[in-house]
């Protein structure tokens, strides 16, 4: 479909400005200037009451001013309005549906196997496409059959303020699987939103995994490379991860030690690697599993980096919110 206007969209809650609610990306022309089509892409936006983002979403993707787009929406059985959000964009969706069922990865799974686009991405429903992304994107670079486009990942806050700008790193498999000191420590790392793959080569190896809860797409991009994908860096705003306390990422302890499950099953299907490689990323990984549990309780707070026992922490901690309790009290413990 050819995306809609800005004036074609209901109007935006009252007091919303900017980009998505009242400006949109340049239009880009139904044809390429050889007279042909631009290539199908495919976007999915899983949803599970995420009511106060949803549309910020929804109209992120919708106004992208591309000609050939089409969008899946997958809401969960949402309870919090996020329904009715959909329906007054449901005329331009190419399908929606609000139903139980098997999880993020599994409603992600679903739009990508209905989809027919060359590239896809998915869009969370607390996230957003950047403006101008996908005609960006396509008109300065030939999409490949066989190529991982990244872009850059803005961060915003809940309100929608900047952050930070991300940009991944990684180039290979084998960076890939170091977790502890490519992943982690020099935050290397490929955020999902800003990640163009190609369509018919991540269902080829499966898609998402849908047991995998909390690192289904480093486990997609390690999926892809074993199948030969390439990584291509373009440098364009492509999406907007909202960092906010109620998201899945926000349990970073799962989603480390899933990380590190993931890594370890790639490696083992990674035939690529020397065995001498393959071992020194295996003993990393084991290594980091190992300390992972210490590292992150000393980042809980001053009293656990000094290093005292846990129950005495634990005692002062629990001291200090009673106190805190009293009228007057300020001091704070760590």
């Amino acid at each position: 479909m050819q995306c809609p206007s800005f004036a074609e969209l209901p109007e935006p809650p009252s007091g919303k400005s900017g980009w998505p609610w009242t400006e949109e990306s340049v239009r880009v022309p139904e044809q390429t200037v050889q007279g042909g089509s631009w290539p199908r892409i495919t976007v999915v936006t899983p949803s599970f009451n995420q009511g106060q983002f949803i549309e910020e979403t929804i109209r992120s993707v919708l106004l992208q001013g591309y000609p050939n787009l089409e969008y899946f929406v997958l809401d969960g059985g949402s309870t919090d309005g996020s329904v009715e959000i959909i329906r007054k964009y449901e005329r331009w969706l190419t399908y929606w549906v609000s139903e139980r069922d098997g999880g993020q990865s599994a409603a992600i799974n679903r739009g990508l196997r209905m989809g027919t686009g060359s590239h896809a991405a998915w869009i969370n429903s607390d996230d957003m496409l950047c403006q101008n992304a996908l005609n960006t994107h396509v008109t300065t670079h030939c999409l490949a059959e066989d190529t991982i486009d990244i872009g850059d990942c803005v961060n915003i806050d809940a309100a929608g303020n900047f952050l930070f700008t991300h940009r991944g790193r990684i180039e290979t498999l084998e960076e890939l699987l170091h977790v502890p000191s490519v992943w982690q420590f020099e935050q290397r790392y490929i955020s999902q939103q800003e990640v163009l793959f190609p369509l018919p080569l991540a269902l080829s190896v499966g898609a998402l995994n849908e047991d995998n809860h909390y690192s289904m797409d480093y486990e997609l991009w390690g999926r892809l490379l074993l199948a030969g994908a390439k990584v291509r860096y373009t440098g364009i705003p492509f999406g907007m991860f909202r960092r906010h306390e109620a998201q899945k990422t926000q349990l970073i302890c799962e989603q480390t030690l899933s990380t590190l499950d993931a890594a370890e099953m790639l490696l083992g299907m990674a035939n690529g690697l020397d065995s001498h490689t393959k071992q020194e990323i295996s003993a990393e990984l084991r290594r980091y599993r190992h300390e992972y549990p210490e590292l992150t309780w000393r980042s809980t707070g001053r009293l656990a980096q000094l290093g005292l026992p846990r129950p005495i922490v634990h005692g002062i901690r629990y001291l200090t919110r009673k106190a805190k309790s009293v009228p007057g009290f300020s001091r704070t413990a760590g």
